[in-house]
């Protein structure tokens, strides 16, 4: 970020007990570091036995996971250095390229399947999970759509239809993945911003009410999402077969008790939990680390949306729409996805196949998800020099 100097700044010409001005949100800072530790090393104890059993290597995935890092790092440095109105002019243009992306998913031959899923796109060793794309994509699309449309969106019924319109053709092209978690997050995340951008309570509700039907008919039409929704309501009827992995999460909670059972000590993560570096990483946190452990953890992510939404209204009281939108949207995005994994490996939610931000094991979550918090530091780089009065140095171009 470009150095604030200004002649005529009151500050200038002033040292002794003087402090510069802060740029950034130290309180945001603190819980994405934090976050990014403690997945660090959560990562580090949940893979070393399958990491052992598959590469010969206890620390394959926190070598891997550290790789990411490094690449996120990268990708927040270029996030920061490109301005919020750059990011608005470009908002159409991402978003087309998440759309074709999806498209290209389906194709066989270019997307890759997993776990009977065809999610992720390769390049070599590496694989993009197309649907964290599109998360951040939509949101830029829907921020600049709210602050274009602002009049027809409070007071024209179009311009609440085309967003939806939008919306469902993105969920079908979620849903044929499948990714059902990814659609619940970008419909709600999308709902929110709707919300926030001034709709008609009347549209909203109508909308709200669609969307929850058609959860339902989602939920039940396809055999196995229903049999998610029976296994979750009774998982012990179903515990070596579809409720196995709940009922090892909720074994893991259980064993971690307070203080849980010391870092390094988890049973589950011996192959007894599937997905425990990824899915349900939060649940071997919970065994070793116990409800300490998971309360720090809430805290920090409670604290960094917090930190998204006040960042969001101070832009939007500085008149920057486009910018308050996005940081609202990315506090909604993010809070959701990690609220419905938290419930899913805690026994609250039915099975989704949903990371938690920042921590679990994967590169493209944390790729995305990070250059998302590092949009945040720039919104609010921006917010901060607009306020100290050097707003000129916003207009050049950093990038």
């Amino acid at each position: 970020m470009p150095e604030v100097t200004n002649s005529s700044s009151p500050l200038a010409g002033h040292t002794g007990d003087v402090k510069p001005p802060v740029l950034f949100d130290r309180y945001l800072l603190v819980a994405v570091f934090g976050i990014l530790i403690l997945g660090l090393i959560m990562v580090a104890s949940a893979s070393m036995a399958i990491s052992e059993q598959q590469y010969n290597n206890p620390f394959h995935y926190l070598i891997r996971q550290l790789l990411f890092l490094v690449l996120s790092g990268i990708g927040v440095t270029i996030v920061l250095r490109i301005p919020i109105e750059r990011w608005e002019q470009l908002s159409m243009p991402i978003f087309f390229i998440a759309l074709i992306l999806l498209v290209l998913v389906l194709v066989p031959g270019i997307g890759r399947v997993v776990n009977g899923s065809r999610r992720w796109i390769g390049f070599g060793p590496f694989g993009l999970q197309v649907s964290e794309f599109a998360k951040f994509a939509i949101i830029l699309f829907m921020s600049g759509y709210l602050v274009r449309r602002q009049e027809e969106v409070r007071t024209k019924l179009s311009g609440f239809i085309k967003p939806m319109l939008v919306l469902g053709f993105v969920s079908i092209l979620l849903l044929l993945q499948p990714d059902f978690g990814a659609t619940t997050v970008v419909v709600v995340t999308v709902m929110g911003m709707m919300f926030l951008g001034g709709v008609k309570l009347r549209q909203f509700l109508s909308l709200l009410l669609i969307v929850i039907l058609a959860m339902a008919f989602l939920a039940i039409s396809a055999p196995y999402r229903m049999q998610r929704l029976t296994t979750f309501l009774n998982p012990w009827a179903h515990a070596f077969s579809s409720g196995y992995q709940l009922t090892q999460s909720l074994i893991a909670f259980g064993r971690g008790s307070l203080f849980g059972v010391g870092l390094g000590n988890s049973v589950q993560k011996l192959f007894y939990l599937p997905e425990a570096h990824t899915d349900f990483l939060f649940a071997v946190l919970a065994e070793e680390l116990g409800f300490v452990g998971v309360i720090v953890v809430v805290a920090l992510y409670g604290l960094l949306i917090w930190r998204a939404m006040v960042i969001g209204r101070k832009t939007q009281l500085r008149g920057k729409a486009f910018a308050a939108y996005v940081a609202y949207g990315i506090g909604m995005w993010l809070s959701l996805q990690a609220v419905i994994n938290m419930g899913v490996n805690s026994g609250m939610l039915p099975t989704k196949g949903l990371t938690l931000p920042l921590m679990s094991y994967g590169g493209s979550s944390l790729l995305i998800d990070c250059m998302a918090i590092g949009l945040l530091f720039r919104i609010d780089y921006e917010a901060r020099l607009t306020l100290l009065g050097f707003s000129n140095l916003i207009k050049k171009r950093n990038w």
